[in-house]
């Protein structure tokens, strides 16, 4: 028990030890849930398209769609939990999240699936945004960088078991399992919580700007769904152009608005923090990466190496089962290193896997596919922890939510863009290499051929039939030309991992002077913990301010008479914020 503990086991905070991890393995289960059902249904696809007759652009979207809620609702449900409790806000999402797996399981057309698709990712973004504010919440400032690695450990458990439990689902019971599997972890994680989660709020009683909810929620769903469909409407298609532009006009509108409300979805003081600007950066370069590559991934094991079910699942394996291994130290390292160089090492390893990966052929031995697999893992649990832990640290207490909510939105707007983009890449090149193969061949081509492109599951089979080749042949023909594309959108990945190395290690580097910008008045303990991180001091402790602007051993940033300056022991200083407001901080180095 930490100091404050009462004789029931219960601390100042209502949280006794016990209660503590209790209340911690409710939520993360609930938080795992977000998880293991982004790598079961990828691993499920191909079942899905054989039963539902789905085409590869809906298989899409039954991935996108997931991403383009959570990205509309991300910042909206890290407000609400602030404002009405993030106890009360989560299990209502997460009982809707159960409805909706259900739907989603007994659905016979793809749209539909899709439609719960959707519901699913809405109900999604409070599992992801309220569960990081309540263990933040739960423990105190010393043990909060243990706990969110921890977190974050358990979230690697559900990539990791994902694609073998999707392989064992799928064979033994069917695709549907896949989804109806969320029920009885949704019953258990809630008997859970419901005796030991105790009610937390961000502390403000602003109403919610319903303009800004507006024109957040019709823009992003619109930029994103232009973004996957470009390909199959056109992009000079009018219905593109209009998704594109209504989409960007409405974010553009969002942004202006947000800056003259009182109470705004996201409070744009806090991009004057470089810590929070290296949060987003990493977020959204991370899913940008990982959401294209497990898409490929898959589709390379089954296409080129025709591996199925349990093996498919075992080579992914490597990857999702070091995340959950690297996850808590990881966070423990957060508490002796700024994120800067631990998101640097994360960037470093995306670049090399995805380098690795660009050379794949048909006969790449089992050992370099792993080592590939293995770095993506390193590097996803590198970054993942901690550019959480460097959002909460730029953000006061009552912003905890909100701030992991926007965060977590530029995370899924990353996904949602590398995925389309990265498909667009791999297509344009694939076909390249299609017409090229035809041509030396002196084989026709025709709306056939961009029908192979756009559906690799199938492309094999589709070559035969249309250019007489045979098996082995037409194999072999489709095997280059998804090589071909799978390397340019390797490459692309390279080159955003290569992108975020250079922003945050340069653009994260000694940002002292952002914290008390960044904060609202009265409330520079919040920044001060994430700039003073950035300091380049590995002594400073960004993970113990998660959530309340406190790190960890009272390591904290000061300003005396407006200038930033760190003392060789702890002293208690006055901060002077922008707008005026004093507030105590302590700093510490060393």
């Amino acid at each position: 028990m930490h100091l404050g503990d009462d004789g029931y086991g219960n601390g100042a905070d209502g949280y006794g030890s016990y209660r503590r991890w209790w209340a911690f393995a409710g939520v993360g289960v609930i938080s795992f849930l977000g998880c293991i059902d982004l790598t079961i249904v990828n691993t499920a696809a191909p079942e899905i398209q054989g039963d539902l007759g789905a085409t590869v652009t809906e298989l899409q979207l039954v991935v996108n769609i997931f991403i383009a809620a959570l990205s509309m609702f991300m910042v909206t449900m890290g407000r609400l939990a602030d404002a009405h409790g993030r106890r009360r806000v989560l299990y209502c999402g997460t009982v809707v999240f159960g409805v909706a797996s259900l739907a989603a399981g007994a659905a016979t057309d793809v749209r539909l699936l899709i439609v719960c698709r959707f519901v699913q990712g809405a109900a999604c973004a409070v599992l992801y945004t309220a569960t990081s504010a309540i263990v933040a919440h739960a423990f105190p400032p010393e043990q909060r960088g243990k706990a969110i690695g921890a977190l974050y450990g358990v979230n690697g458990v559900g990539l990791a078991v994902g694609p073998v439990l999707g392989g064992v689902i799928v064979s033994g019971f069917g695709w549907r399992w896949v989804f109806w599997l969320n029920v009885p972890l949704i019953v258990i994680a809630l008997a859970m919580c419901f005796p030991t989660v105790r009610e937390s709020r961000g502390g403000g009683n602003e109403r919610m700007d319903r303009l800004g909810l507006i024109l957040l929620t019709a823009g992003l769903p619109a930029v994103i769904l232009g973004l996957t469909l470009g390909d199959t409407w056109g992009w000079g298609s009018g219905r593109i152009i209009g998704l594109l532009g209504g989409g960007g006009l409405a974010l553009a509108a969002f942004c202006v608005v947000e800056r003259k409300v009182v109470s705004p979805i996201i409070d744009f003081r806090l991009f004057a923090n470089r810590t929070f600007i290296g949060a987003i950066v990493a977020d959204f370069s991370l899913a940008f990466f990982y959401c294209l590559a497990f898409f490929l991934m898959p589709l390379f094991l089954y296409s080129v190496r025709h591996y199925q079910g349990y093996a498919s699942g075992l080579m992914l394996l490597p990857c999702t089962a070091l995340v959950a291994l690297l996850s808590p130290v990881v966070g423990r390292l957060a508490d002796r290193f700024p994120p800067r160089l631990l998101l640097c090492v994360g960037f470093a390893a995306f670049a090399l896997s995805a380098v690795l990966q660009a050379r794949f052929t048909r006969d790449s031995g089992v050992a370099g596919i792993v080592v590939a697999f293995l770095l993506m893992g390193a590097g996803w649990a590198f970054v993942l922890g901690p550019a959480t832990v460097a959002a909460l640290s730029s953000a006061p207490d009552r912003l905890a939510g909100t701030a992991v909510g926007a965060s977590w939105t530029f995370h899924n707007l990353g996904g949602a863009i590398g995925l389309a983009v990265g498909m667009a890449v791999y297509r344009w090149s694939a076909a390249d290499s299609l017409t090229d193969a035809l041509a030396a061949r002196h084989l026709p081509g025709g709306a056939w051929a961009e029908a192979v492109v756009a559906d690799p599951s199938a492309g094999a089979a589709a070559l035969r039939t249309h250019t007489g080749l045979g098996s082995r042949e037409a194999d072999e023909l489709f095997g280059d030309l998804f090589l071909r594309g799978n390397q340019a959108a390797m490459w692309l990945l390279a080159g955003v991992a290569v992108v975020a190395f250079l922003v945050i290690s340069l653009g994260m580097r000694g940002g002292r002077s952002g914290g008390g910008a960044a904060c609202p008045a009265g409330e520079g303990a919040g920044a001060g913990g994430g700039t003073g991180s950035t300091g380049g001091t590995g002594s400073t402790r960004v993970a113990g301010s998660a959530g309340s602007g406190q790190g960890v051993g009272a390591a904290e940033t000061a300003k005396a008479g407006g200038a930033a300056e760190t003392a060789g022991a702890a002293e208690v200083t006055e901060i002077t914020e922008i707008t005026g407001s004093v507030g105590p901080l302590r700093s510490a180095e060393g």
